[in-house]
């Protein structure tokens, strides 16, 4: 590992232009910047999987599912343009938190960022909302998992057991360690882009009358009833209630991003992280809009939004627009094999949850904001009583069994989906700080593994924005007001001030100046990091060279 000095090296390869010689080194026990010691984590997720679980690890029951609630809202016009908003967002937090990683691919990851180079305090509130988010979304997913299952057995009273039997799994899998997490993700990433082509393809033969009934439909739809819908609460105003549509869908588009950054909780458990980690992030603008763009805008094309369905809830392929658009059609086996898909979906997010929130955990831990306890790592690089604590939060899904506990579990669904949005403005307050301090101490950014030309202008984007979805999360709730819907909207943020407070005052810790920022201590070198590549010779290696 590399140290800090108290006077840079003037030969330092990682500068370029005057060395300051303010730059210190931050000995204060209290902030744990070189945790590298205690660090047992082993780097077991080769190219493949952190590829694979960058294209599809986002793809969800937010996009298979949710897209119908987003046409309802808003209508095709509508939900192509919130959408294809959304996804600018989420592009500036993604390439802020790959620039950071390629420079410290290390456990921890953007709590730890937040920490090092904003305020320790910011970075305890970020860690530990991060935790919670995940934690609490694990048996959100694994409700979704069983409902999708009613699609083929609508008796409840076999939800205990399937719920049991996907619990089991789920933790299993991440207690068996990295190496299988990898795998069954790859795997699941395989199934998901499978289903959405699938999807894609199916809607365009749809729409241009390859089904049974051979209906061509084209942009009837947009036409009648129209490109744009009302959300119903100013119906005496037309425009002002579309407007209200889109808005309510900004948050369940954000909602169906959410999950994007596991690659950069992976990079501490991955094999040349900063190159893998560099070719996942220059991949994401094309995964956005292909998958998500191009699937909301065949969605609008095959599926009117006042049709009835679509306001259904069932949590099975049912409630799909793909599938009300094959039952429109006369299709019917590819329901089946869509609600097979979309319960692997299911089954990776409540996977995936499972591991970014063991892994936030253990990196608290390494640097003193958790009990030390969740240090331990097995032989294997394991941390296992992270993985355990984070386990416990599976079975919350028994309330979801429970119909008298149903309203408790919902209001733990909406905690957790607002608590992803300080999660993305965490990114990009980190990065703006991470550049300022960059800059302020002579360092070229531009010699990193990967480092994107639109920044700092995208962190600044994303900050104006992610602030605005987080005070209107909840606007509807003013139309109809209720304490418990106002309370499960707002409430995360006096809980993450209270973190922050909480942080600072215990431990009277300060916001970092720019010539006060750690770039190097803990933080392993190229050399230490990143395997040679190989370069792809046959046909087979050429084309997996391409895809992963």
């Amino acid at each position: 590992m590399a140290s800090f000095d108290d006077k840079p090296d003037q030969t330092s390869s990682l500068e370029k232009g005057p060395v300051h010689d303010y730059v210190v080194t931050q000995t204060d026990e209290r902030y744990h910047f070189d945790a590298a010691d205690l660090d047992r984590v082993q780097r077991k997720l080769k190219q493949r999987h952190v590829q694979m679980i960058a294209i599809a690890g986002t793809l969800g029951t937010g996009l298979f599912l949710g897209s119908g609630g987003a046409l309802a809202n808003a209508g095709p016009a509508g939900a192509l343009i919130v959408y294809a908003f959304i996804g600018t967002v989420v592009y500036s937090s993604l390439c802020a938190v790959g620039e950071m990683t390629s420079h410290a691919p290390i456990s921890g990851s953007f709590p730890h960022f937040a920490s090092r180079w904003v305020d320790p305090a910011f970075g305890f509130a970020v860690g530990w909302n991060y935790f919670y988010t995940n934690a609490i979304s694990v048996p959100v997913e694994i409700s979704a998992a069983g409902l999708i299952l009613t699609f083929w057995d609508s008796d409840t009273n076999h939800q205990a057991g399937y719920t049991a039997a996907i619990c089991v799994l789920t933790c299993l899998i991440n207690i068996f360690g990295v190496r299988w997490f990898g795998e069954s993700e790859f795997v699941f990433s395989i199934i998901k882009i499978m289903l959405i082509t699938i999807l894609i393809i199916t809607g365009l033969v749809i729409d241009l009358g390859g089904a049974p009934k051979h209906d061509r439909i084209g942009f009837r739809y947009w036409k009648t009833p129209g490109s744009f819908a009302g959300v119903g609460l100013e119906p005496k105003h037309i425009g002002l209630d579309r407007f209200l549509g889109m808005l309510k869908v900004v948050v369940q588009a954000a909602f169906s991003f959410q999950g994007m950054e596991l690659v950069a909780i992976a990079a501490s458990e991955t094999q040349s992280p900063r190159r893998n980690i560099a070719k996942a992030v220059r991949r994401v603008f094309w995964r956005i809009l292909v998958f998500y763009l191009l699937g909301v805008f065949v969605t609008g094309l095959i599926v009117p939004y006042d049709d009835p369905n679509l306001l259904q809830s069932t949590g099975n392929a049912a409630q799909s627009p793909y599938v009300i658009a094959m039952n429109l059609a006369g299709i019917k086996i590819l329901p089946h094999i869509v609600n097979a898909m979309v319960f692997t979906s299911a089954f990776s997010a409540g996977n995936s949850f499972l591991f970014c929130s063991s892994r936030v955990l253990y990196g608290l831990a390494l640097r003193g904001q958790a009990p030390k306890v969740f240090t331990y790592c097995t032989k294997g690089g394991l941390p296992l009583f992270a993985v355990l604590a984070a386990s416990v939060f599976a079975f919350l899904s028994f309330l979801n069994v429970q119909s008298s506990a149903e309203q408790v579990f919902n209001w733990f669904v909406n905690l957790s989906t607002v608590g992803g949005f300080f999660s993305w403005l965490a990114f990009n307050i980190t990065y703006i700080f991470f550049y300022r301090g960059f800059k302020a101490q002579g360092l070229d950014r531009t010699k990193l593994v990967y480092y994107n030309r639109l920044q700092p202008w995208l962190s600044y984007w994303g900050v104006f924005w992610i602030t605005i979805f987080i005070l209107i999360n909840g606007f509807s709730v003013f139309w109809d007001f209720n304490a418990s819907d106002f309370l499960t909207a707002y409430i995360n943020i006096p809980l993450f001030l209270a973190l922050y407070v909480f942080w600072k005052f215990f431990k009277k810790t300060k916001v970092w100046k720019p010539h006060e920022m750690d770039f190097v201590t803990g933080i392993p070198t190229i050399e230490e990091t990143e395997l040679p590549e190989e370069t792809p010779v046959t046909i087979p290696q050429k084309i997996a060279a391409v895809l992963f």
